[in-house]
């Protein structure tokens, strides 16, 4: 920590020290940064005014400098603050299982593991980019942080991370997801953060979304307008974005760092085959991004398939090109796989799945041809669910489910005897129930 910092913001020093807690050897003490190993390097994000690529000063209004470095990082490895790791252990590392029920149930003799990710504080895998999102703005001495959220996994999990470091989080909810889960705002509340239904009358961009569009449902890109033209505001807030950026998906990548352990502590040389939901692309980018640089730099085999809901297909059924990732065209253009920022989805249960566009990082990955993509319906989804939760007793996140069905119809179709399978269970869904019922049939 430099000197420059404790003189100008002295208040945040007791708040970003760490306790001096013994951290177990198997909590990472480094990020992976896949950028470091892309075949060919990741397309800039632009400066709307320009089409210009953003500089650090284009930043610098909305993040720390801590994380624009991390954004524009093509070094491998990212040291992780001590504090961060202490704050990582209270729930890290998060469980790899065998699934053995479900592969009874289902008459596979393939091996199928699960990287369970609900065992954080707040039920999901959102505190592993919460927690040093909080860490680096609060060493720039920022009080506040603003943010969109859908099912609501990231919003508690941003005010989970605040509340550990003295700051509040302003927080704007889908409003469809906010009528229909009110557990996580309350969540938001517990941990001294606010949260309200997107779009809003608190904002420009608010009001003129309703003006427009009166009953409308809410979405992802709504919700970032907001949050943005907010933290833009005020010098002492920052916004935070809980997906899509590349310093979210270099946080993530604990869990696939995690995942390549534990196989190899349980005999497996490597996975053959890992599906994980996609949504904006942290969970799914955490989860593989790990092994896929293992493959480029080892030769490894493992294939990776995203799992994206059909009622929101920005991969499967979106053009690769730059566009916004907001309604209002507040942020910088990204290059990724998208509907278009106007798109907005059905109000699916699985409301962190409910974004128009894809991490660049994670695009420029499937575009590569290093991963692969299939759509999941609704339904589908819940029923593997259902059937998962009966065999391994978790209720999954809707989020997850999806990850859960495509590798249940791989499992029943094509899968070999012997053959190593991982599922990502990116979150729990006791605050989901009512999205589960009437769908309680296999």
């Amino acid at each position: 920590m430099n000197h420059d910092h404790e003189l100008r913001y002295p208040e945040a020093q007791e708040a970003i020290r760490p306790l001096g807690e013994e951290v177990p050897s198997s909590v990472p003490r480094q990020w992976y940064n896949l950028n470091a190993d892309f075949p060919e390097p990741l397309a800039p994000a632009l400066n709307p005014a320009t089409d210009e690529p953003v500089t650090p000063a284009d930043l610098a209004p909305l993040f720390p400098m801590g994380l624009i470095a991390q954004e524009a990082s093509t070094q491998r490895y990212i040291d992780i603050p001590q504090a961060v790791r202490e704050v990582y252990a209270l729930w890290r590392p998060s469980p790899l299982r065998r699934a053995l029920r479900l592969e009874r149930s289902l008459g596979t003799r393939a091996k199928i593991y699960y990287k369970y990710e609900g065992v954080s504080p707040t039920g999901s895998h959102k505190p592993n980019t919460a927690v040093p999102q909080a860490y680096y703005n609060k060493v720039e001495g920022i009080d506040r942080l603003t943010t969109e959220t859908g099912a609501g996994q990231w919003g508690a999990s941003l005010a989970f991370a605040c509340a550990l470091f003295g700051m509040h989080s302003q927080t704007w909810q889908v409003r469809a997801s906010y009528d229909e889960k009110p557990y996580r705002r309350y969540q938001m509340e517990v941990y001294g953060s606010s949260c309200h239904p997107s779009p809003s009358r608190l904002t420009r961009a608010g009001r003129e979304l309703l003006a427009r569009l009166p009953d409308t449902t809410g979405s992802l890109g709504m919700a970032i307008s907001e949050a943005v033209e907010t933290a833009a505001g005020d010098p002492r807030t920052h916004y935070a974005l809980g997906s899509v950026l590349n310093h979210v998906m270099i946080h993530q990548s604990v869990i696939g760092l995690e995942l390549l352990d534990q196989l190899a502590q349980v005999g497996e040389s490597q996975a053959d085959i890992v599906f994980g939901c996609a949504g904006g692309g942290s969970n799914l980018a955490g989860l593989t991004f790990p092994l896929i640089g293992r493959n480029l730099r080892e030769g490894g085999t493992t294939r990776f398939v995203a799992c994206e809901p059909a009622a929101c297909p920005s991969i499967t059924a979106g053009e690769f090109r730059y566009d916004f990732g907001d309604v209002a065209g507040l942020t910088p253009k990204l290059m990724m796989y998208t509907l278009g920022t106007d798109f907005v989805p059905p109000a699916i249960h699985a409301g962190g799945l409910r974004y128009h566009g894809m991490s660049p990082m994670v695009s420029h990955a499937i575009h590569l041809g290093l991963m692969d993509a299939v759509a999941i319906d609704q339904d589908h989804s819940f029923r593997a669910g259902v059937a998962f939760a009966r065999a391994e007793g978790i209720i999954p996140a809707p989020e997850s489910t999806h990850a859960i069905a495509a590798a249940l119809d791989y499992v029943t179709s094509s899968a070999v005897a012997g053959e190593v399978v991982v599922i990502g269970v990116s979150g729990n869904g006791v605050l989901d129930l009512p999205a589960y019922a009437g769908r309680n049939r296999t």
